[in-house]
């Protein structure tokens, strides 16, 4: 198998840079009732949420995530439950973590963990969404549709795009999962899984040009 690149290229620099942009919904962090590390196949996410525990953001954990088929290799168990054992190492409380190890999608993130809440008789008036970077747009617009009176905020490991690359070790997957992920916003709203969110003109044009390139794994 051939090595996978980490290094962005020049060409495709801008475009990619604009998506990331976009996706980051430059929420300024604040206590919340509960941190939501929403499961993928970048264990970065249960680091953030770690840290953010550890900060005083929150007092309790949600990992929430089954298995997709970008993960069932690298997490055999289950996103949240790998991500749970990962928080534990890092000195997370085992009492201040909840899984819900049934969600497939980011509809099921939301509904599957605020069902775990209220079954364990928790009350959230505020959550802070942990997810990779480039899916805070779409967590949020669908946390907003699914369960309107929380107050929600979106985190994410705070890395540069090339950083974040490094990390994943797979720029082609990055981009695929960001151009997506952008065309996720569009056709999650028009389905009823999201509220609308304005797609400005540039996003638009960078995101057709990477469909252009190629980059068209992750199109629904």
């Amino acid at each position: 198998m051939p090595e996978r690149s980490t290094t962005l290229p020049d060409d495709l620099r801008a475009d990619v840079q604009t998506l990331w942009d976009y996706h980051d919904m430059h929420h300024e962090l604040r206590p919340a009732d509960v941190g939501i590390g929403l499961g993928s196949h970048d264990l970065g996410v249960a680091t953030f949420t770690a840290e953010l525990f550890h900060a005083g953001m929150f007092p309790l954990i949600v990992f929430t995530g089954a298995n997709a088929p970008t993960t069932v290799e690298r997490f055999p168990r289950g996103e949240a439950v790998h991500y749970r054992e990962h928080a534990l190492e890092l000195g997370v409380p085992d009492d201040a973590i909840l899984v819900e190890p049934e969600a497939r999608n980011t509809g099921d993130n939301i509904t599957l963990t605020r069902e775990l809440l209220d079954t364990r008789g928790i009350e959230v008036r505020s959550v802070t969404l942990i997810s990779r970077p480039y899916q805070q747009r779409r967590a949020y617009a669908t946390c907003k549709k699914l369960w309107p009176e929380v107050d929600v905020i979106c985190a994410s490991r705070p890395l540069p795009l090339d950083e974040y690359i490094e990390s994943i070790g797979d720029v082609d997957r990055v981009i695929n999962m960001l151009v997506g992920d952008t065309q996720r916003i569009t056709v999650y709203a028009e389905r009823g899984f999201a509220i609308p969110q304005e797609v400005p003109s540039d996003v638009e044009e960078a995101h057709n040009h990477l469909i252009d390139k190629g980059f068209t794994m992750r199109l629904v």
